[in-house]
Parts: C-alpha cells; sequence; structure tokens
C-alpha cells in the first residue's frame, strides 16, 4: 500500500499514519515526548519523506515545545505508557525561509532539490508556497524557465483549501494569470488580461489585502489537534473546513492583485477579492518548468518600493513571531485544563 493510500485508508478521530502507534513510547513504555528532537532535517527544514495534504486532511509538521507547561511532569510521569502525547507539548514548526512546499502540493509535481522551481507533469496541479499573508501589501517573482510547445502555466495567488489536482483559479480560493493568451482566471472563469507571457519572462506578483480592524490575524496554535507520527516525525493533523470556509467568504473591500511582466504592470487584475490568506501558487500544465523568488534580491526591486510593499522573504520572521504569540495565549488560556485534563490520573 502506497503513503496516500495509507492516508486514505485511515479515517478515523485519532487516525494512524503508517508506522504510527498513536501512543509513541520509550523502551520503558514511558511517551517519548521529544521523539523528534534528535531527528536531522534537510538543509530546508523539512522531511523529505512526509505525508500529502488531501483527503479532507491537513499534516502541519510539529517539534517538541520547550516552554510548554507541565514538560518535565510528562517525562517523569509513568501513567503515559501507551496514551497519546497531548499536543500542546508540542508546537508547529515554521519554516525559516519562504519555500515551495513539499506537503502542499500535487505528488507528481517534481520540486528542485533547492524548493524554488518546479517542473509539471500531464494535467494541470498546483503547489502552494510554505508562507501565506492575510493582511498588507506582498511580492514575489517568477520566471518562466521552460516552456515546451503545448504546456501552460496559471500563476498568482492561493488560499489554503484550492485543489491541488486542478489549475489555480479553478474555484474560488484562486485567483491566476494564465501564460496562454495572458488571460485572468476565478472561479474557472476566465477573461481577457493581457498578451502571453513565455519561455525566460519574469513575472511579478503583488496582493493588496487593507487591513480590518477587530479582525483575528494570528493563525492557528494547532495546540489542541491530535498528533500522528508518520517516518519518525510528529505532525498535526487538522481537518479541512472547505463548505464552512465558503459559507463565511466575504470580498475585501479596497483588495487588489496586481500582476507584471519583466518589470512593468499590466493592470490590476482582480478587486475586492475574498478575505483570508494567500500563499504564492503555481499550477502547471504538462512539462513546464518555473522557479520562484520570494527575495530579498528582486529582478524588479523599483516595484517594492512604488506599492510600499514586503517581499515575501520579510513573512518568515512576522509568521514566527506570530505563531510563538498565538502558542502563548492557548497555553495562557487552557493552563489549568490542560492540569487538570492531563495529569489528574
Amino acid at each position: 500500500m502506497d503513503q496516500e493510500a495509507s492516508l486514505a485508508k485511515n479515517n478515523r478521530q485519532r487516525r494512524r499514519l503508517p508506522g504510527n502507534d498513536s501512543g509513541t513510547t520509550t523502551k520503558k513504555g514511558r511517551p517519548s515526548a521529544d521523539i523528534a528532537a534528535n531527528l536531522k532535517l534537510p538543509a530546508h527544514g523539512y522531511p523529505l519523506e512526509h505525508p500529502f495534504n488531501k483527503d479532507g486532511y491537513r499534516y502541519i509538521l510539529a517539534e517538541p515545545d520547550p516552554h510548554a507547561p507541565f514538560r518535565q511532569e510528562f517525562d517523569e510521569s509513568a501513567d503515559w505508557a501507551g496514551k497519546p502525547i497531548p499536543g500542546w507539548l508540542y508546537r508547529t514548526l515554521v519554516p525559516n525561509s519562504v519555500l515551495l512546499a513539499l506537503h502542499d502540493r500535487a505528488p507528481q509535481l517534481k520540486i528542485a532539490e533547492d524548493r524554488l522551481a518546479v517542473t509539471g507533469e500531464k494535467g494541470y496541479s498546483m503547489v502552494r508556497a510554505t508562507h501565506s499573508v492575510n493582511r498588507g501589501k506582498w511580492y514575489f517573482e517568477i520566471t518562466i524557465e521552460e516552456m515546451p510547445e503545448g504546456s501552460a502555466t496559471r500563476l498568482g495567488w492561493g488560499q489554503e483549501y484550492g485543489n491541488l489536482q486542478a489549475p489555480l483559479g479553478y474555484d474560488k480560493f484562486g485567483y491566476s494569470w494564465r501564460s496562454r493568451k495572458g488571460t485572468r482566471f476565478h472561479e474557472s472563469h476566465g477573461k481577457h488580461y493581457s498578451d502571453a507571457y513565455i519561455e525566460g519572462d519574469t513575472l511579478g506578483f503583488l496582493i493588496d489585502l487593507p487591513e480590518v480592524e477587530n479582525n483575528e490575524y494570528l493563525p492557528s496554535t494547532f495546540k489542541d489537534r491530535p498528533l500522528v507520527k508518520f517516518k519518525s516525525h510528529l505532525y498535526y493533523e487538522d481537518k479541512d473546513r472547505v463548505q464552512e470556509t465558503l459559507k463565511n467568504f466575504k470580498a475585501l473591500p479596497q483588495s487588489k492583485i496586481e500582476f507584471f511582466k519583466n518589470g512593468k504592470s499590466q493592470g490590476v487584475a482582480f478587486t475586492d477579492i475574498y478575505a483570508g490568506s494567500y500563499y504564492p501558487t503555481i499550477s502547471i500544465y504538462k512539462s513546464a518548468t518555473v522557479s520562484v523568488n520570494f527575495g530579498p534580491n528582486f529582478k524588479s526591486p523599483e516595484i517594492l518600493t512604488e506599492y510600499n510593499a514586503k517581499g515575501m522573504f520579510d513573512r518568515v520572521e512576522e509568521l514566527i513571531s506570530e505563531q510563538s504569540l498565538s502558542d502563548l495565549l492557548f497555553l495562557t488560556e487552557n493552563r489549568g485544563r490542560l492540569r487538570l485534563d492531563n495529569f489528574a490520573m
């Protein structure tokens, strides 16, 4: 049974990934709270073997949280033998650079070793970046490295629930710019936008998401989610909320997306887009190859100055701070309950 089939097969509240017994223990029968602590990750910070986001679930790589309360009590407790590790003892591993996501992509796409280029295969399929943005002005670039005859791309910005086995702009979760005829797409509706772009062109992608007062912008803590093990690493398992998200979609006034070709604006492509978190997103038809540039050394740096925008590389430190605050709030608000639920045995 292959990895994806294994994931699809296990669809219970605490589903088991291949090689997992959700009560991870040491030789003494106690849970190993730091199962992932000593496992060396590649330079880009993500396991080469991993569960893909699909089948209604998303998988978020976790690492031990040294600041979690009661950690020493947990390590010393003999009552935990054979029981699941509490998610609050871990935290989301926030990538230290913006790259193409290994896990948040269609499996058939070929990601370069440096995770800054991708090659397609057969029909349209998609990959998102590791970081998203939900307010402010942000920019990144893509260069068309190879565009064999018959191939095509749709590039732009997409939210987390966009269908990975479809072109960007297929559903409500994405906004794209197609290589053929320069068409722009959203919800499968294509409209003329610009001339086509071709092999050798460098494209710019600007999103403007005005901040709304009293909106909640912090990322999810995930500490209340179950942990599952895959290939010696632990992941938070989060169920997709597609229908709930669609039901609550609202246009964000004065928001916009603008595309650039070789440093020149092609005009505003979309306005009043849906509010939410957007990832740089690539979808490819057949064997085209593109490379991404999240900064800081852009080919058209003047765009950042002109539009008062940030490069995606600036999102790294922001997200680390936001994730830490989100985790801290969860631990502070739930400290009493965590002790009662997990140590009154």
